[in-house]
Formats: structure tokens, sequence, C-alpha cells
């Protein structure tokens, strides 16, 4: 705050098109304890060559005659047999070569990263590489059944950064032996591997999973909505301000992962409900002391500002702090100000 002035800094993603092709559970060499690529994807088999074809095809007609990324999710891209994850990739290249689109983006496992790999995307114009680290806990790791470890998510990231490919780190929250303590050790940690992207996955119980047997047996404790929310969004603050763009906050969703959730942090309005508390918690500590805070908001914001089903607004009611709310179309985001 400068002058009595405290001004938002929200991360958002571009306005570019991707156009995301999904591989379910494709080269993964195990099933982790949290997994059911079927119903995070909504898919339930690979794409063919025709297929890949024709998704592309289908985005471009629908949104716009060019795309930033054609990004492949789902699986462990790096893992797919050599002569099917090389079908995809020149497949998409073809569209790069046409400046169609700009780039192609992948995900993987860490353990499934080295350099003749590295080499091989690099050659179809890979842009970023997104892996799945979800801990930097070894005991996260080791009861989460993950099958890599911390150091396999440190040589995979100084190999991408050192071929000039951005790295970006998922992570989870509410894993087995986790806690916000550990959550935001791997946020450190993300940032000291070089990460220049993140997306955050609170820890949802699926149907057919390991973690679901623990859940039902007592041996794992469920991620609420609220848990997940409160700790995202201080790895929300801490990414933000630290550069790190935050790509997605919660799994996307869909009727098949309504239909196969049992427990923890899902809710479709997630990735909001994590921004509005973001801003709760910097007009709350702005406020100390005052009884009434002034704020100039965009239009945009507002439903951020007051959060979902107006909590924002209730929870300073209740704290007996005002309030007082000028709608700008000047202003960037939030400002907090003393008039």
């Amino acid at each position: 705050m400068r002058n009595g002035v405290c001004r938002f800094r929200i991360l958002f993603r571009g306005e570019k098109m991707i156009i995301p092709i999904f591989v379910p559970h494709e080269g993964c060499p195990n099933d982790c304890a949290f997994c059911n690529q079927r119903t995070i994807s909504g898919k339930a088999a690979a794409p063919t060559t025709e297929e890949v074809h024709n998704i592309i095809r289908s985005h471009l007609a629908q949104n716009g005659a060019s795309a930033e990324q054609i990004a492949f999710f789902g699986g462990s891209f790096t893992g797919i047999e050599e002569s099917r994850r090389q079908m995809y990739l020149e497949t998409a290249y073809e569209y790069v070569k046409q400046g169609i689109v700009e780039s192609i983006r992948i995900s993987t496992r860490p353990d499934y990263i080295n350099e003749d790999i590295v080499k091989e995307l690099l050659r179809y114009k890979v842009k970023n590489v997104e892996l799945g680290a979800q801990s930097m806990d070894m005991d996260v790791l080791l009861f989460s059944k993950r099958g890599h470890s911390a150091e396999d998510v440190e040589r995979a990231s100084r190999i991408i950064n050192e071929n000039g490919i951005t790295l970006g780190l998922q992570m989870m929250t509410g894993l087995p032996s986790d806690s916000h303590e550990k959550c935001l050790y791997t946020a450190r940690r993300f940032k000291e591997l070089g990460a220049k992207e993140t997306r955050i996955y609170p820890t949802v119980v699926l149907k057919g999973t390991y973690l679901a047997k623990m859940y039902e047996n007592g041996e794992y404790t469920a991620h609420s909505v609220e848990d997940a929310v409160e700790i995202s969004a201080k790895l929300y603050r801490y990414f933000t301000d630290n550069g790190i763009k935050i790509l997605r906050i919660g799994l996307p969703d869909s009727c098949e992962l309504r239909e196969n959730y049992i427990a923890g942090a899902y809710h479709p309005s997630l990735g909001e409900m994590v921004i509005s508390r973001d801003i709760r918690n910097m007009i709350e500590e702005y406020a100390m002391g005052k009884k009434t805070v002034n704020i100039r908001v965009n239009p945009r914001f507002i439903s951020k500002l007051n959060g979902n089903k107006r909590c924002n607004i209730r929870y300073f009611m209740k704290q007996g702090i005002t309030l007082n709310v000028t709608v700008d179309e000047n202003t960037q985001n939030i400002i907090m100000e003393e008039f």
C-alpha cells in the first residue's frame, strides 16, 4: 500500500484459444491413489489421428481461424508408445507449420522426462511442458502412490528449463498426509525450480480409486470445499505475487465428475470462490482498525468482490466493517483507497 492506496493484482489467462486434446491414461505407468482419468477428462479412449484432426478443425470452426496452442492433456504424454506419441505430435505440428496454431503444449509425469524426449518435443515446436508434480513432500507422494520422487520433479524441471521450454508445475491440495504447511512448501519449491505456470487441483474422491477405498475405510479425511478455498487462496496470492501464471483452480465440471463424485473439494465455481477469498483476505488486512473501507471496482470484478452468494459482504458485516463500493469502468480491477 502506498499513499493510502491498496491495489489488487489479479492474474488471469490470456484470451487466445487453447485447443485441448485429451489422451486419458495413455502412457501412465501406475494408478495414483486419486486417479480416474476417464472421469476427469470425460474420455474413455485415446483419440485416433482422424479424431485429433476433427477436434482441432471443430474448435477452429467454432472459435476462430487460428489458435495459440494445441494441448495434449491427461495421462502421461511422454510415456506413450513412441510411434503413437509422434503421430499425435506430427498431426498437431501440421497446423503449426501452416501458421494456424502457434505452438504445442503437453502434460506429463516428471519421471517421464529426459534429454532425448525433450529434443523430440523441440522438433515439433512444443513450447510448454506441464509436469504433474502434485507435491514436493515425499510423504504425500508416497501415500498418494505417485510412483515418483521430489528429486524426479527437480531433475525434470532442470532439463525443461535448460532447453528453453516453458515449465509448468501442477499441484494438488488435500492429498493423504498433506497439510497447509506442506502445500505452501510445495509452492515455494515450484518458484525455486523456475516454474512459470501452475494449476491448483484440490483433491476430489472419485469412485473406482484407491483413495475412495481409503475414505470408505476411514483411512483418509476428505478435503472440504472450505478448506480447499482457504489454502488455495493463500497459494493463489503466493503464485500471483511471484509472477507464476495460474492456469486453473479445481477440476473442470462435467457430468462424469458429478456422477463419480464421492467426497472432497468439488464445486463448479471453485476458482471464483478462491479469487473471492483472496480479495476478502486482502480487504481484511487493509481494514485493520477501520470501520469503513472505500473500494473502487471494475464492473467485471463485482461478483468476485461480493463472493459466492455475497459471502464476502456478509463476512464484513459480521466484523462491523462497511464496504463503500464504487463501480468504475476506468479502474483496472479493484482498488482500496482512502478518499
